[in-house]
């Protein structure tokens, strides 16, 4: 068959894509574990923001399998089932549907690696052939997400044919020389070249119970450089092992609930699949296919939340992002001294300076965010000579806060963009339309969003202990100083008593943006609202127009801006859901606590791999209707898969003082759908414990400590 005739089957766009990260490498495909070309699902292979392969396909007997199963449970590791479609020559019927067993498995590990059997399965021979299609386009990840603003494309080679396969590369505008290898055995009957694409061709004569067994090996490769291709026995067992060492260096977390047991293993092998090496250091990517970087607030904001369960991410994210910060004003990037990176990309497009995320600075919490990773860190690992390297990046965003943070001396953080290629909106919620006035029109800047103010108090109230730690009482009591002045500040300027809540921020004329909204939420976490606001604020959260069933809405839907399908206005986060209900259990509000977790949970049961995808629709709930997925929400995302964690160790009340050698256990409680909870090698500075949490009648939830090796004390309080 050659090329012009090859079938294509174009599918809409689906975010339900079969998903596989490891280390630098991510792929995307179809379920069938097919990739077709095109910009509209973000299907392909991908090495440093550049699509590797845009194509990718198995057809039997010049027609598309019939999909059976699949499935990528392990993030690294992809098994596909798939049959054949009756094929034909002319009219003569010449192999049966669901004759033949197409078994796919992929594995992720420094090279792309796929093992092919086919199998006949029926009682007569089988002549047919089975046909790979291959592609690399090396579009730029921003190209493949829609950006259409080049002016000018590097150099696409002239594919060529290798001793165990083919080879495509591509010289960049950017100076850079991107290759694919493709590497194939047995070798195929014949191979086609044309228009930078490539048609394999494998003849088959299949006696009853006969298979076929093709190996395939795709390398990505930058500048030359590249990793020896293995075999993929040896790949999968080293894979393995990482994975394991992993998983037996986190906290064990054992439940009675087989689901939420199911949800939190997934949750664990995503968030080590997210861990991405760069130079000589690792960050958490944000989330898969569109945000596979660094990124400033996701990551700090993940390693925050799932600090129970291990504190390794959080100390090499933080020692990654002090090594970006930014050292000078630079406008084009919207960088200050001492801002902490937003998003660094090492892509065409950024290396060329299509883009600013070289990396780019337009986030106006990732500073505090950074400031307070370090101070919970801290507590969780009584680390003073990490704190000792930390010391200049800390004081250097610090710094930022005070000067270039706070752009009109007023006491609060502000932004505005001065980026042409940057972000109009710089907090966590940075859609162009997030930021709305109760009546719908958008708000001009600069604009100091309400849950900044939070993350500002919260990060100098906790890195005073650092700076005592530090031998620095004075810079201590500064800090403890100014963080009561602007809680201060923040109850008076922020708050709308007719509407029982906090602003979503101040204008560029200092008026309240008066939408209801889930960012307060995020100021009961940093214990930012007074104690007399805080009942008001719950209340608020969790009425009808907020709170849809399966979480808090970031909008209340009797906004004129609210759409149930938005990115920002009205639909549902885990993460900010996650952050809320910290919140709410630090206020002592259980019940609040425990209806946010327990809609969480029943939306990630709803998924077939029991993951949180990275948002939902808005819709309220109904009964026997599932949760509706946002359609292109990431899946695995990093803050969402991080989520389960931080409302696991808000319901127990779990709070560590590692330098004091003391752990509290606050107010700990289990939904009705959790009675037991068993954390084993849970680490607090050089100690590690078991404990176990059994819910009792009339709901009450009582504590054991099972082991301890080390001196940290526990303290219960009911």
């Amino acid at each position: 068959m050659t090329l012009e005739q090859t079938p294509y089957v174009l599918a809409e766009a689906s975010g339900d894509l079969l998903v596989l990260k490891e280390g630098r490498l991510f792929a995307c495909s179809r379920r069938d574990g097919d990739i077709y070309p095109g910009f509209v699902t973000g299907e392909g292979l991908y090495a440093e923001d550049a699509r590797h392969l845009s194509e990718f396909r198995v057809a039997i007997g010049g027609r598309t399998p019939i999909l059976l199963s699949s499935s990528a449970n392990l993030l690294y590791r992809a098994v596909v089932h798939a049959s054949n479609p009756d094929l034909f020559d002319g009219d003569k019927l010449l192999v049966p549907q669901l004759t033949l067993n197409l078994h796919r498995d992929r594995l992720l590990a420094e090279w792309l690696y796929e093992h092919i059997d086919l199998r006949n399965n029926g009682r007569e021979p089988v002549s047919t052939d089975l046909h790979l299609y291959v592609a690399a386009d090396f579009a730029d990840i921003f190209e493949v997400r829609g950006l259409r603003q080049r002016i000018s494309r590097g150099e696409a080679l002239v594919p060529k044919l290798t001793k165990k396969g083919l080879c495509f590369a591509y010289q960049g505008e950017d100076g850079v020389m991107r290759r694919t290898d493709v590497w194939v055995d047995p070798a195929p009957d014949n191979i086609v070249l044309r228009d930078h694409r490539a048609s394999l061709r494998w003849q088959l004569r299949l006696a009853p119970g006969d298979h076929l067994n093709i190996d395939i090996a795709v390398g990505a490769s930058t500048d030359g450089g590249t990793h020896r291709r293995q075999s993929f026995q040896a790949v999968n067992a080293a894979v393995h092992r990482s994975a394991q060492q992993w998983e037996d260096s986190c906290t064990t977390i054992q439940t009675d609930s087989r689901l939420f047991s199911r949800l939190t293993h997934a949750s664990i092998r995503d968030l080590r699949g997210l861990i991405t090496p760069m130079e000589d250091d690792a960050i958490m990517a944000a989330g898969i296919p569109w945000f596979v970087a660094p990124f400033g607030r996701d990551s700090l904001i993940t390693c925050n939340a799932m600090l129970l369960l291990t504190q390794t991410p959080a100390r090499d994210t933080l020692r990654f992002l002090s090594r970006h910060q930014a050292l000078t004003d630079d406008a084009v990037r919207d960088a200050e001294p001492g801002k902490i990176l937003h998003e660094l990309r090492s892509g065409e497009l950024a290396r060329a300076g299509y883009v600013p995320h070289s990396p780019y600075y337009g986030s106006v919490d990732a500073t505090p965010l950074f400031i307070l990773l370090a101070a919970e860190y801290f507590r969780w690992t009584g680390d003073l000579e990490f704190m000792v390297e930390l010391q200049g990046a800390l004081e250097a965003a610090l710094g930022w806060i005070a000067h270039h943070g706070d752009r009109d001396g007023d006491g609060f953080i502000e932004y505005e963009r001065r980026s042409r290629g940057g972000l109009d909106n710089q907090g966590w919620k940075d859609s162009g339309d997030a930021i709305v006035h109760a009546d719908g029109s958008l708000a001009k800047g600069p604009i100091a969003l309400i849950e900044v103010q939070g993350y500002v108090y919260l990060a100098k109230v906790r890195i005073a202990d650092v700076f005592d730690a530090l031998g620095m009482p004075d810079t201590a009591k500064s800090l403890r100083t100014e963080a009561e002045e602007l809680k201060k500040r923040v109850n008076d300027a922020y708050w709308m008593p007719e509407e029982g809540t906090f602003a979503l921020a101040l204008d560029g004329a200092k008026r309240q943006v008066r939408s209801v909204t889930s960012n307060p939420g995020h100021c009961l976490y940093c214990e930012v609202i007074d104690s007399d606001k805080a009942a008001s604020v719950a209340e608020r959260l969790m009425a009808p127009d907020m709170f849809s069933g399966w979480g808090v809405r970031t909008l209340s839907q009797d906004s004129p801006a609210y759409n149930p399908m938005s990115y920002h206005n009205g639909s549902v986060w885990p993460h900010d859901n996650a952050i809320i209900a910290a919140g709410l259990k630090r206020y002592g509000f259980v019940e609040a606590t425990e209806k946010i977790a327990t809609a969480l949970f029943e939306a990630a049961i709803d998924s077939s791999d029991s993951r949180l995808l990275e948002l939902y629709c808005g819709f309220a709930r109904s009964s026997d209707v599932p949760v509706v997925a946002y359609p292109v929400a990431c899946k695995p995302q990093a803050w969402a898969a991080a989520a389960p964690f931080m409302l696991l160790q808000a319901m127990l009340g779990i709070s560590p003082d590692a330098s004091n050698g003391i752990l509290t256990v606050d107010q700990p409680m289990l939904p009705r759908w959790l009675r037991r909870a068993e954390l084993s090698n849970l680490r607090i500075g050089s100690s590690r414990m078991s404990l176990a949490f059994t819910r009792r009648l009339g709901e009450a939830t009582a504590i054991s400590l099972l082991n301890r090796e080390g001196d940290v004390q526990v303290t219960i309080r009911h």
